[in-house]
């Protein structure tokens, strides 16, 4: 692990900002560099992870039939765009986060928004029978009792199902 003490915070402006890099392997998504800033002074601190390798851009699509099927484990990379149709498809973008989760993780995450959505949506109540009906599919998926597709499409190639029943493609 490389380290770098004593440079200015960008913060605070005190030089007590530590700057730390280190490469690990993680299994289903290869190597990658973990970058970090920690300031001594104000308490700033940041974490990042970056790929260390170029892969094949990929596509995952998982046909969610079952309760078990929410065990599955999947990475997404920053860089992936992941679909559920006829629900939702969250772009890549500056606030994009990479996870490792599972696929009742990443529904939750989508329910999460949509519910954030509900909570902003004011006047039109269209809109909101909409997203409260997303939400009941999702859990209805959930619990085992409706079918789901699950896509994640990924530039980048970092991004995987681990399953056998997902089907992997060329993007």
């Amino acid at each position: 692990m490389a380290e770098l003490k004593g440079q200015e915070c960008a913060v605070c402006g005190e030089k007590k900002l530590a700057l730390q890099e280190e490469e690990i392997d993680i299994p289903f998504f290869g190597r990658v560099f973990i970058l970090s800033m920690q300031c001594d002074g104000c308490g700033y601190h940041k974490t990042d992870v970056e790929p260390a390798e170029q892969k094949e851009p990929c596509k995952y699509t998982l046909d969610i039939t079952t309760e078990a099927d929410m065990n599955i484990k999947v990475v997404k990379s920053g860089e992936a765009t992941l679909k559920i149709p006829h629900i939702i498809t969250i772009e890549p973008g500056p606030a994009s986060e990479g996870y490792v989760t599972n696929v009742e993780g990443v529904l939750e995450r989508v329910k999460k928004m949509i519910e954030s959505q509900i909570d902003a949506e004011d006047e039109d109540d269209t809109i909101r029978k909409k997203a409260k009906n997303m939400i009941k599919k999702l859990n209805n998926v959930i619990l085992g009792r409706e079918p789901l597709k699950l896509i994640i499409e990924d530039k980048s190639g970092h991004s995987v199902i681990v399953s056998d029943k997902a089907q992997k493609s060329k993007l």
